[in-house]
């Protein structure tokens, strides 16, 4: 399963590179954060600043495609990575849910972007009888 990671950092990984990725939820929101990301064929790990704290999922997989976006307003990496199946059956499926749940949230917010949430509803027409 191909999962997107959208990071507001420079985050440059090789395509191939094996990573760890390190997974909460944002305590006010629920959405979920990428805490840390470990290249594994080089040893660098990026990671948030501050602790990690409450519940948390590592998983593993290969970059298939790195982007980082360098000048404007803020520093973005977009990496596209295969996510592998270690083989437990309970660790791949709350992997799964972990992933449609970030899903979810990004469409939301996709949605939210798009004008769904935010739009003020057009005044009503005067009526005459």
């Amino acid at each position: 399963m191909d999962r997107k990671l959208v990071l507001n950092a420079h985050v440059a990984i090789a395509r191939g590179h094996r990573v760890e990725v390190t997974e909460g939820r944002d305590e006010l929101t629920g959405a979920s954060l990428i805490l840390s990301v470990r290249d594994l064929d080089t040893g660098i790990r990026y990671r948030r600043v501050g602790e990690i704290r409450g519940d948390f999922l590592r998983w593993l997989g290969r970059v298939i495609d790195c982007t980082v976006t360098i000048g404007g307003h803020a520093s973005q990496t977009i990496l596209t990575v295969d996510a592998d199946g270690d083989g437990s059956g309970a660790t791949s499926a709350r992997a799964a849910l972990y992933g449609a749940d970030a899903a979810v949230d990004a469409a939301k917010a996709e949605a939210d972007r798009w004008g769904g949430a935010d739009r003020t509803p057009e005044p009503e027409p005067e009526r005459f009888w």
